[in-house]
């Protein structure tokens, strides 16, 4: 698929290498809109930035091969995968060219380009975040100046217990999509009842 051309020249990396315990079945190629789930997170993504980064691990294979006609799109593969969100972050960072990157999560697919917008215009040393202190949602835009610390952490808490060490930056957007990741049969029944 093309896009037209960025308007940001920033990587997004997409985390999309586990097993969706909570939903019981594999959620990324769910049907959603005119695709899946993780489709529509990427073309989210790819509206606004200049490339994006998934990380696969669980049925790399398949998604791999579903993803495989996207422009722009770079994936990348996480052996340790069953070790969390966090070892997907390390591997998608270590790719990361841009001077700026989003983190977005997967399975969020209504994440309007717009908010990538709205983050990015507030860019600087602060890591940003769409949402509150409280409750912060995605995506999130780091500094590359913090690909070092990523890269050398070996936590496998949140990443967010890591952010909090260095400045953050709050937008308090009101949109409830920064938050709606589908992560439970219930959800994904909300999701497509739309």
């Amino acid at each position: 698929m093309q896009y037209p051309h960025s308007k940001i020249n920033a990587d997004c990396i997409i985390p999309a290498a586990g097993l969706s315990t909570r939903m019981g079945e594999w959620k990324l190629l769910l049907p959603f809109k005119d695709s899946s789930i993780i489709e529509q997170s990427i073309s989210n993504a790819l509206a606004v930035c200049s490339r994006v980064i998934v990380v696969v691990g669980h049925r790399s294979d398949e998604l791999t091969e579903r993803l495989k006609g996207y422009a722009n799109l770079e994936i990348v593969s996480n052996p340790d995968y069953q070790q969390g969100m966090y070892s997907s972050i390390r591997q998608g960072v270590r790719r990361v060219t841009s001077d700026y990157f989003f983190i977005c999560h997967a399975d969020m697919p209504c994440i309007a380009p717009q908010i990538f917008t709205r983050l990015w215009e507030q860019r600087g040393e602060a890591t940003v975040f769409p949402g509150t202190e409280q409750k912060s949602g995605h995506p999130v835009l780091l500094s590359a100046r913090l690909k070092p610390v990523i890269e050398q952490e070996q936590q496998h808490s949140p990443m967010k217990a890591l952010l909090k060490l260095y400045p953050m930056r709050f937008l308090n957007l009101d949109d409830p999509n920064i938050h709606l990741d589908i992560d439970t049969p219930l959800a994904y029944q909300q999701l497509i009842g739309q």
